[in-house]
């Protein structure tokens, strides 16, 4: 039997069925109906009434959508879901029923029902608002069976958009996963007034702040990330955040701390692998999952970490750079983006001193964080050419209204001068400012924007005139300074703060040491409670140490995007100078001179540290910082700062080819044309400048130093050019920088050696000490450690001590082999014969057996070798020695002279198998000194006593050049004070400025003391042949009477 055609559905039919399904309501009651019925389906019976008393077909339609829902949100049926749910779920099946639409073939039936879906949804969405906007308009009879949670019912299909499978967290999928309806999220966001929204996604805001506080970079914080950034990307979100009364936090008491804690970013800048305070300390405990008692551990699984570590850390910069890139692009908020940066460096600038204050301070991990993300703005203007250097304005520094640049001590300028310098100029007008306006937005989309001053409460170091008028900076000149100021206190602090920390671990060892030792000789339970903490402070440091490796010493990228930052820093300084050229320009600009130190010296600092990473300096171009450090290391009327000039030696120590392991760097010394010019000659004058450096610790410092020099110079020797270029300065600067550096190189070696053999005398005491273990024994233990830690600490001063002489030594041997002239002018010659008579008394004289040590190589102690280098220099000025004034020099030393010392030197010399032809000529130039030592003595018997007119008041010598010194007015022997004005360019009876030219000729007195001279000898010679006269005579008379 055929089955009946079923009746075609009329329109209104079909709408009405297409909203019962999608609102889950219906007019008639389910119990009179036969058919089965879905439980969640509400009989709305007094809507069912009202339409029925108006006479209209018990139908649902888009005429009657939103009074139906209206009164299924207001019924507070007790089946039924609460309003959130309900109403994403309208907005679900409203999508479902737009697919089956999709498939009608009547073309006027799908319009009109496409239609009537679209409108269902947007009702869902619109009643959405209203519902989050006001919680209590629709209550549920269930609303006390739901969550406790607090956080919006939104916050989980934000979630359910944003999350994936890749990282597991919140990746839905499972039949109990919440799922964003498709295109819910869009509608919601994309077409509504900010009025309505700005409360709804203020509360989402707090929810995420909320869900990353404290979260370390093992937690989740990807998927809060990852929502965040879809929130601002609508304009709406973009523009609640930022007037998000957390967007910057305010009150009397906020600071940087309360920033990173409070704002609604700063909780996801604080996600971090490094250490804080255990009051803000993250979960879960990064140093503590990956790198407990990692001394033990496999090489594989730190290696896992550390990879782990890196990735997850990119992932959050990369995230963290799309949120504030995305912001940016928003000209209308630009603003609110760039007040925020400047508020966290604003409130943070006491990063930058030695001791931080946790709780006023954000944590390193935010200021890394945001050093990265900084990075990441400033990609798009660091191309190889530096093609927009030329927009970054110096005048910033001084009229920025947005970044508190105030007390920053500059490379040369005093606060003072800057103050005079600004007052002397025009530099407030705004005609100076450059403004973009062209293609901005073009701009924007590669990170350019063009941004204006605000006027914030930071000050500038001076205000100009017209400071009414605000000045407009592009956005790379803002963006190059903010990230000058966070590298500061972000990733150049923490490169600080691992060094401290690498030191404390060691002090920690050295310790732990010292007291195992002393456990091991005397056992004392007293001791065991000092041991174990030490042992568990180590274990904490090494975890802390390690997480510093894994987040920034192991990444390699943002090493690198810091290195390229500041080759733009360097070139950018140098065009205020007029560019890489040399000499420098006489006078110099105020621009360069009022910029802030640390810009510099963050940049020395990055390249000391990356040159210690392997391979952390591949692929980067130094030859813009090696042009730098040779134009301005040796120019303190540029560079006021001696230790940042410093500094510099340290860079190019780091990469001599030998210490560096790359041929890279060779180049950057054997074939750089401003290297071979001026490398060798700035090196000389830095050794001879730092000499003094102002600070009460100078004396110290400057060994350190000029260690460094001693180093590169050593390495320059080597290379022939560059010693080509050393023997010609010699030769142009015999009266000048090069006899300063030598008076200065003697006066070093002298003080080195004599205090690390006085030393060596004082540590032997304390072995003799130690080794009577019946007495040592029974002293007190506190004493014990007492001197045990000092017997350590003296190894360590004759260790350092030592090496620094023997590089001095060494210096001296290998140059004055082919640079002999300055050694043997009048000034310095007897300076250097009585250095090298003391230290060969030292090395062979009578108390040469009290300096033996059981291991003298652990002490850097080689007398063999430094007995060597005494014989050569010796030798090399004898052969240099063309006036034969040197055996003079030598002899006329009253305190280390003996000729004894000669042979005993040469015996030595024999023993350790030396070349003969070597010791042959030590041993004529002691004979030499032999007979000028006796010549000496002859004219001291033919001059007899000296008027004390004649003798020089500070050697107390016959005066040859006699010169008087035009303050003071005393005369003084020239070559006396020209050796003193070596070291001090002082009149030495008053303090006085001197220098050489200033010294008067007393040719008045010269030639008396010459008179003088004649007239004794004249008189010896007429003594002589009296005498010669006499004598024969006597013989005369002996002969005759001997006839008779």
């Amino acid at each position: 039997m055929a089955t009946p055609k079923p009746q075609k559905r009329s329109p209104e039919e079909i709408e009405d069925i297409i909203l019962r399904k999608i609102f889950l309501v219906s007019l008639t009651d389910s119990a009179e109906s036969s058919a089965p019925s879905d439980p969640r389906v509400v009989y709305l019976e007094m809507t069912a009434a009202e339409i029925l008393s108006e006479g209209k077909e018990m139908r649902l339609s888009r005429d009657l959508m939103e009074r139906v829902l209206i009164d299924r949100l207001s019924g507070g049926f007790v089946s039924s879901e609460p309003p959130f749910q309900y109403l994403t779920g309208c907005y679900r099946r409203a999508y479902e029923e737009g697919k089956k639409i999709s498939s009608m073939k009547d073309k006027n039936v799908r319009s009109e029902m496409e239609f009537v879906v679209r409108q269902a949804k947007k009702l869902a969405v619109s009643y959405c608002r209203i519902h989050l906007g006001n919680p209590e308009l629709f209550q549920n009879a269930n609303a006390n069976s739901k969550s406790g949670s607090s956080n919006s019912p939104l916050l989980p299909l934000v979630f359910a958009e944003v999350g994936g499978s890749m990282d597991g967290y919140g990746a839905g999928g499972s039949s109990g996963g919440t799922q964003c309806p498709p295109g819910f999220l869009e509608e919601f966001f994309r077409d509504s007034d900010f009025d309505s929204l700005d409360p709804i996604l203020k509360g989402l805001y707090e929810d995420l702040r909320g869900s990353v506080l404290k979260v370390s970079a093992l937690g989740n914080f990807q998927q809060p990330l990852r929502a965040l950034l879809y929130l601002v990307s609508f304009p709406v979100g973009a523009k609640s955040l930022v007037n998000h009364p957390w967007w910057i936090p305010k009150g009397a008491y906020l600071n940087g701390r309360v920033i990173e804690m409070t704002s609604i970013l700063g909780p996801f800048f604080h996600v971090s692998a490094l250490p804080d305070h255990a009051i803000f300390k993250s979960q879960p405990d990064v140093g503590q999952q990956c790198f407990s008692e990692a001394s033990i551990r496999r090489p594989a699984d730190l290696l896992s970490s550390f990879t782990t570590i890196k990735t997850v850390m990119n992932n959050l910069y990369d995230g963290l750079s799309e949120v504030i890139l995305s912001l940016l692009k928003n000209t209308d908020i630009r603003e609110n983006v760039l007040e925020y940066l400047a508020e966290v460096i604003n409130k943070n600038s006491s990063r930058a001193h030695i001791q931080v204050d946790p709780l006023s301070c954000a944590s390193s991990g935010m200021f890394v964080s945001l050093s990265a993300v900084m990075l990441r703005l400033c990609e798009p203007f660091l191309d190889a050419s530096l093609t927009k250097r030329d927009k970054i304005d110096p005048k910033y520094v001084f009229h920025s209204n947005r970044l508190d640049l105030t007390g920053l001590t500059a490379l040369h300028a005093s606060s003072e001068e800057v103050a005079e310098w600004l007052n002397n100029t025009n530099l407030g007008k705004t005609d100076g400012s450059r403004q973009y306006t062209d293609g901005e937005n073009r701009l924007l989309q590669s990170q350019e924007a063009t941004s204006s001053g605000s006027g914030a409460s930071g000050s500038s170091n001076a205000k100009p005139a017209s400071s009414g008028d605000k000045t407009k900076y592009p956005f790379i000149c803002e963006c190059f300074f903010m990230t000058a100021r966070v590298l500061h206190l972000g990733l150049l602090k923490a490169f600080s703060d691992f060094k401290h920390l690498v030191q404390d671990i060691q002090r920690c060892e050295d310790t732990l040491s010292t007291l195992k030792d002393m456990q091991g000789h005397a056992p004392t339970p007293a001791l065991e409670p000092d041991i174990s903490r030490l042992e568990k402070e180590i274990e904490l440091y090494s975890q802390e140490k390690l997480c510093y490796e894994a987040q920034i010493l192991r990444d390699g990228a943002l090493i690198q995007n810091a290195l390229s930052f500041y080759r733009l820093v360097v070139v950018w300084l140098v065009g205020l100078v007029g560019g890489f050229k040399m000499p420098l320009p006489s006078a110099c600009p105020m621009e360069f001179a009022c910029m802030p130190e640390h810009f510099l010296e963050d940049a020395m600092e990055l390249l000391i540290f990356a040159s210690r990473i392997p391979k952390a300096l591949d692929g980067v171009l130094l030859d813009d910082f090696m042009n730098f450090i040779i134009m301005f290391m040796a120019s303190p009327n540029f560079i006021r700062n001696p230790y940042l000039r410093a500094k510099m030696v340290e860079v190019l120590n780091c990469w001599m080819p030998r210490r560096s392991g790359s041929s890279i760097t060779a180049t950057l010394f054997e074939g750089h044309q401003l290297s071979l010019e001026y490398l060798v000659r700035n090196l000389l004058k830095l050794y001879v400048d730092i000499e003094f450096t102002g600070s009460h610790t100078q004396f110290y410092d400057k060994f350190n130093i000029r260690h460094n020099i001693a180093e590169l110079l050593e390495y320059l020797w080597q290379v022939p050019s560059h010693r080509n270029a050393w023997r010609q300065i010699a030769k142009e600067e015999e009266k000048g920088v090069y006899l300063t550096f030598l008076n200065f190189l003697i006066n070093d070696s002298i003080y080195l050696l004599d205090e690390s053999l006085n030393k060596i005398l004082e540590l032997k005491e304390l072995e003799a000490e130690m080794s009577n273990t019946a007495e040592w024994e029974q002293r007190p233990a506190q004493e014990r450690q007492e001197r045990t830690r000092l017997f350590h600490s003296q190894e360590n001063i004759i260790r350092i001590d030592m090496k620094l002489a023997n590089e001095d030594v060494s210096m001296l041997a290998f140059t004055s082999e082919q640079i002999t002239v300055p050694f043997l002018l009048p000034e310095m010659v007897e300076r250097v014969a009585s250095m090298l008579n003391y230290f060969l008394l030292q090395l062979v004289g009578p108390q040469r057996k009290s300096l033996t040590l059981k291991d003298p190589e652990k002490y850097e102690f080689r007398p063999k070798q430094l007995l060597k280098q005494i014989v050569y220099i010796y030798v090399h000025l004898a052969k240099g020695d063309t006036e034969n004034i040197f055996p003079a020099a030598i002899s006329k030393d009253g305190r280390s002279y003996n000729e004894q010392l000669f042979s005993a030197a040469a015996d030595v010399l024999r023993r350790i198998g030396e070349d003969g032809r070597v010791i042959q000529e030590f041993i004529e130039l002691g004979a030499k000194a032999k007979v000028a030592a006796s010549e000496a003595m002859d004219t001291e018997a033919t001059l007899g006593e000296i008027p004390d007119e004649f003798l020089d008041p500070i050697q107390y010598t016959l005066m040859k050049d006699p010169v008087i010194l035009p303050s003071s007015r005393i005369t003084v022997d020239r070559p006396v004070i020209q050796r003193h004005l070596l070291s001090d360019n002082t009149d030495p009876f008053n303090r006085s400025h001197l220098t050489a030219d200033m010294l008067i000729p007393n040719d008045e007195l010269k030639g008396r003391i010459e008179e003088f001279i004649r007239s004794q000898e004249m008189k010896q010679h007429g003594e002589r042949l009296s005498k010669e006269s006499i004598k024969a005579t006597i013989q005369t008379t002996n002969s005759e009477m001997l006839i008779d």
